[in-house]
């Protein structure tokens, strides 16, 4: 018996052992944001044989621009597939509260009111569909479905069907915000930056990340553990609102004007682009980093199709491939494990 609790024990500590020796480089090449960044290293050695525009500092500039309003955005929604829920409204939400800045703008308040107004509406719609899913047990899909609707049904009323491009006294400071520069990086990439820093440090060493990450692994255990699963799970439906909200803001000074259709369809490119970043649709698994890699990669899918002179209507093909492929790596992984 002695002998055989002696060879437990040391295959227990075998174990640990190896588990904690799992870090470094080792530990980044078994996550999916690895292998996606391969592949978008892979495709930027290739378009550089292929096209002599694709290196250029324009063309990088507009990668960069152009995919850091949907890395916002999946970081966004990182946060709710975590929890095993969905968000099929951010698409919506960015309509509307791109039309709510511009109105607010073009009535002569300033572009920091205009700011406010922008992701105070995203946080209310949030709040919403988190109540509505957290404390009322209504499924994800439904909720955030409807209020896909909702929000862009909002937008036409408001906006009356018009374009808003006056947006007051600070017009120029609004364009600069969203389609400038600085040090050569476009503004949206520098929030985009950070933004993953605060996602990253808030998964890594938070408690709230620590609840997100517990409450996507098993509701139950989380709720039996004392841990506010219902606070958890409003909190980030209205982190992904705002997210989506600070996206329209962005996206709004970049090009000048708003209508109603902004954000059309791109809750489908969201989404996608938070799971080909390794986040699982089944909750419990997410990376800050996976956000904006995943984003990334669906641009310079975008962006190579159009310098091979390939239609661009082969973009969704792809960003669909790769999706699929994403899942089905994510489910031989678990399998193997």
């Amino acid at each position: 018996m002695s002998s055989e609790s002696h060879t437990s024990h040391a295959d227990i500590d075998e174990s640990i052992t190896s588990h904690r020796e799992l870090t470094g480089l080792q530990s980044m090449i078994r996550t999916q944001p690895f292998w996606v960044f391969v592949a978008i290293v892979a495709i930027g050695v290739v378009m550089s044989i292929i096209s002599d525009v694709f290196f250029t500092e324009r063309n990088l500039f507009n990668i960069t621009r152009n995919f850091a309003f949907f890395g916002i955005m999946a970081l966004g929604m990182s946060a709710v597939i975590v929890t095993a829920g969905i968000d099929l409204s951010v698409g919506s939400l960015m309509g509307l509260t791109g039309i709510v800045a511009g109105l607010v703008m073009q009535a002569g308040f300033s572009v920091g009111i205009g700011f406010l107004a922008c992701m105070g509406t995203a946080a209310l719609v949030g709040l919403i569909n988190g109540v509505l899913i957290a404390y009322l047990r209504m499924a994800p899909f439904v909720v955030t479905l409807g209020m896909l609707a909702i929000a862009r049904s909002i937008a036409m009323v408001v906006s009356n069907n018009k374009m808003i491009y006056q947006f007051g006294p600070d017009q120029d400071l609004f364009e600069w915000i969203g389609g400038e520069s600085v040090f050569g990086v476009p503004n949206p990439v520098w929030v985009m930056i950070i933004l993953t820093a605060v996602f990253w440090v808030a998964y890594r060493y938070s408690t709230w990340g620590r609840w997100v990450f517990a409450v996507g692994g098993n509701k139950d255990a989380a709720k039996l553990a004392g841990i506010p699963v219902e606070r958890v799970i409003v909190s980030v439906y209205v982190i992904c609102s705002s997210c989506a909200g600070l996206a329209a803001f962005l996206m709004v000074g970049w090009f000048g004007s708003v209508t109603n259709a902004l954000g059309l369809t791109y809750e489908l490119n969201v989404i996608a682009a938070t799971v080909i970043g390794g986040a699982n649709l089944m909750g419990g698994v997410a990376y800050a980093l996976g956000a904006p890699i995943g984003a990334a990669l669906m641009e310079l899918i975008r962006n190579s199709l159009l310098l091979a002179g390939i239609d661009a209507l082969w973009q969704q093909f792809f960003v669909g491939l790769f999706l699929i492929l994403a899942v089905l790596l994510e489910q031989i992984r678990n399998r193997g494990g």
